[in-house]
């Protein structure tokens, strides 16, 4: 029997644009976007850090900026950075009604700049009766310890659990863990997976 629900957020909870990121500061420098992607994501892989825990937040902003040679204030640059999510209004809903059943875990890869300014705002820490952060754990997905910290937070068997994430190599490691995986693809889609594990949903049974 399902005991718990855990989400990913990215492209599950909201979806998030990078390029929105790199078009707001590239008036703060004379690289083009173009530029600006291949230093930050392709060359440097700061926000991988970032989200990994090895670097803290100011750290990644001084790096950022003397990296792109830009002349933006700190809380511009976090404004700019974590500005880049919008909410899948369908899984949030679904969120609220699975939370009348069941115990619903977050487990994402995130920086503490985009939890605490991108993911917060849009859905609130008490929606999730546990969090687990890549950042926080100085972890990357799908590393198994992050997969054990949800588990443990939420005292279920991984049996017990299922875990939806929009990335294929994820769910994968999940499924080896014993969890019931289901790839994020659409709602529908993700409406039927559930409905096909017994998992109960007001106004969708």
């Amino acid at each position: 029997m399902i005991e718990a629900v855990i989400f990913d957020f990215g492209n599950v909870i909201a979806t998030f644009d990078n390029d929105l990121f790199l078009n707001r500061i590239s008036k703060y420098t004379d690289k083009s976007v173009s530029e600006l992607r291949n230093l930050i994501y392709l060359e440097s892989k700061l926000p991988d850090q970032y989200e990994e825990g090895q670097i803290s937040s100011d750290e990644f902003y001084k790096k950022v900026t003397d990296l792109c040679n830009l002349n933006v204030e700190k809380k511009q640059f976090r404004d700019d950075y974590t500005g880049i999510f919008t909410p899948i209004p369908k899984t949030i809903d679904l969120i609220h009604k699975l939370k009348l059943n069941y115990k619903i875990g977050l487990l994402s890869s995130t920086s503490e700049w985009d939890f605490e300014f991108g993911i917060k705002p849009i859905s609130e820490a008490s929606l999730f009766d546990s969090i687990t952060l890549t950042y926080e754990m100085k972890l990357s997905k799908p590393s198994v310890k992050l997969y054990e910290d949800a588990l443990s937070k939420l005292q279920v068997r991984p049996v017990e659990t299922v875990y939806i994430d929009d990335i294929p190599k994820t769910i994968s490691v999940a499924n080896s863990l014993g969890l019931h995986g289901i790839l994020y693809t659409n709602h529908n889609d993700l409406i039927k997976s559930l409905h096909s594990l017994g998992v109960k949903m007001l106004n969708y049974d």
